[in-house]
C-alpha cells in the first residue's frame, strides 16, 4: 500500500473528524497480523470492495483474510458523500457514444444490478445507515439542461426505467431553493446513505460469515502468483499471509503493490464539510429529502443529515497532502450555491482519497494468475465498488462473466508514467476548473 497517502493527513488507526464518524458506533478494533497465516483468499484494503469481496468468499465458504492499513471502513468508503446513483459515473447517452448502444446498456444493467446490491445489503446488514431515495442532477447552464433531459429521455424509453424525472428551472425550485441552477432531473431510484454505518455493517457481515479481519496491518508488497499449485506471499510489518488467490482493494491507496494497477489508476483528494444544524432552514432550502450532485466538472454534491446539518462536498487536490484549511476550501463553493448561507458555522470538515481512471470508468483486471484488482471508480464507488467485490468473489468461485464484462473495457493508462502523470492531471483538472469558473 502506498504509505505515503496512507499516512500523510492521518492519524494511525484512527477515523477523521468527520460528521459520520462522530455519528458511527466505532467496531471493536481488530488484532494486527502477527506471524504466518494460511488463506484460501488474501483480501488487501478495508473499503467497499474488499469487506463485499471478504462477505460473499466468506458466505460461500472460502477462508478469507482482510487486511486493512488502518480500520475498516478508513478510506473513502468511510468519508463519501453517500450518494448511491444509478448506472455508472459516465452516463449512458456519453457511454453509447463512446462504446455502441450494446455496451453501454450491459454498463447501465450491471450498474443498476450494483445499486440493488448496496440497497440489499443496507437492508440486511446496516438498516441504521438509513438509506433514502432521490438523488437531484442540479446543471449549471441550458446546455447542461438539454443533456440531462437526454439521458433521462434514454434511460425511460431504451432501458424501461421508470424512476427519472426531467425538470426544468421552476421544477427543480419546487425541490431544491439553489437560484444558480438552471434544472436537470430527479431520479428517485437513486439513493443516498450514511457511508461510514454502511462500511462497519458489512464488516460485521463478514466477520459473521467467517472472515477474519486484521486492521493497523500495512502490506509492504506481493509476491509470486495464485493458482496452478503456486501461492501468492503477501508481507507486512509483521507476518505475512500464504493465499491461493489475492484480491487487491485498496483504491486509491494501492501505491506501487502493483504497477499495472498504478499506471492506469490515480488518486486524487476530495473534501466535505458539516455545517452546523440549520434549523428550519433545511426545510427552506430542501423542500424534497434528496441529495443533490451537479453539472460542475469539479463536481458539487451535497445533502441534508438526519439531523439537519448540510453535508457539502466540492474541491480537489492533487498529491499527498490535503489543504491546511479544507473548511475554507469548499466553504467557497457552498456559498456559490447558497450565498444565503454565509453565516453558518463549520462544525466539520475533512478529506479523503479517492481514485479516477482515464474513461472515469473502473479498473477491473488480473495482473497476474491468482490475482485480481478492481478500483478506480472515479467517484461512483458506493455502488460499483459494493458490486466490484461480489463479482471478484465470484470470479475466484469460477464465474467470471461480471468480472470479465467489465475487465473488457479498456482502461489505458495515464500519460507521463507514474513520474509525470500527476502533473500532466493537474494542467487537466486546472483546466476544467477554470472552465467551470468561466461557465463554459
Amino acid at each position: 500500500m502506498c504509505a505515503s497517502l496512507l499516512f500523510a493527513n492521518d492519524r494511525p488507526g484512527r477515523y477523521p473528524p468527520s460528521w459520520y464518524a462522530a455519528t458511527a458506533t466505532p467496531l471493536p478494533e481488530k488484532p494486527r497480523l502477527e506471524g504466518d497465516r494460511r488463506a484460501d483468499v488474501c483480501v488487501i484494503g478495508g473499503g467497499y470492495t474488499g469487506l463485499s469481496a471478504a462477505l460473499h468468499l466468506a458466505e460461500a465458504g472460502h477462508d478469507v483474510v482482510l487486511l486493512e492499513a488502518h480500520r475498516v471502513g478508513w478510506g473513502a468508503s468511510g468519508r463519501n458523500g453517500g450518494q448511491v446513483a444509478s448506472g455508472q459515473r459516465v452516463d449512458p447517452v456519453t457511454l453509447e457514444a463512446r462504446y455502441g448502444a450494446e455496451i453501454a446498456r450491459m454498463l447501465w444493467d450491471l450498474g443498476e444490478e450494483a445499486k440493488g446490491l448496496v440497497r440489499r445489503l443496507v437492508t440486511r446488514h446496516a438498516p441504521e445507515a438509513d438509506w433514502r431515495g432521490g438523488i437531484l442532477d442540479a446543471c449549471w447552464h441550458e446546455a447542461d439542461v438539454a443533456h440531462a433531459h437526454a439521458i433521462a429521455e434514454k434511460v425511460e424509453r431504451d432501458y424501461g426505467y421508470k424512476h427519472i424525472q426531467p425538470l426544468d428551472r421552476t421544477a427543480l425550485r419546487r425541490i431544491l431553493d439553489a437560484p444558480a441552477y438552471q434544472g436537470g432531473f430527479l431520479d428517485r431510484g437513486a439513493g443516498h446513505i450514511h457511508p461510514l454505518r454502511y462500511a462497519f455493517g458489512l464488516a460485521r457481515a463478514a466477520e459473521a460469515a467467517g472472515a477474519t479481519i486484521h486492521e493497523r496491518t500495512l502490506v509492504h508488497h506481493v509476491e509470486g502468483h495464485g493458482t496452478h499449485g503456486s501461492h501468492a506471499i503477501v508481507r507486512t510489518e509483521r507476518g505475512r499471509v500464504i493465499a491461493d488467490h489475492v484480491v487487491l482493494a485498496a483504491n486509491g491507496y494501492l501505491g506501487n503493490l502493483d504497477r499495472k494497477v498504478a499506471a492506469r489508476v490515480m488518486p486524487i483528494n476530495n473534501f466535505i464539510i458539516a455545517t452546523e444544524p440549520l434549523g428550519p432552514r433545511a426545510r427552506r432550502i430542501f423542500r424534497k429529502d434528496v441529495a443533490v450532485a451537479d453539472s460542475r466538472f469539479v463536481i458539487n454534491y451535497f445533502r441534508l443529515s438526519e439531523d439537519g446539518r448540510l453535508l457539502f462536498g466540492g474541491g480537489e487536490s492533487y498529491g499527498y497532502r490535503f489543504p491546511k484549511d479544507i473548511a475554507a476550501v469548499v466553504r467557497k463553493p457552498m456559498l456559490e450555491v447558497f450565498p444565503e448561507l454565509a453565516d453558518v458555522a463549520i462544525d466539520y470538515a475533512w478529506g479523503g482519497t479517492l481514485a479516477i481512471t482515464r474513461p472515469r470508468l473502473p479498473l477491473f483486471l488480473r495482473p497476474r494468475p491468482g490475482v485480481w484488482n478492481a478500483s478506480g471508480y472515479s467517484g461512483h464507488g458506493i455502488s460499483i465498488a459494493t458490486f466490484a467485490g461480489k463479482a471478484v468473489a465470484e470470479a475466484i468461485r469460477g464465474t467470471s462473466e461480471k468480472f470479465d464484462a467489465m475487465a473488457a473495457i479498456p482502461v489505458p493508462p495515464f500519460p507521463g508514467g507514474t513520474l509525470m502523470r500527476t502533473p500532466l492531471l493537474i494542467l487537466a483538472m486546472s483546466w476544467f476548473a477554470l472552465r467551470d469558473r468561466l461557465g463554459i
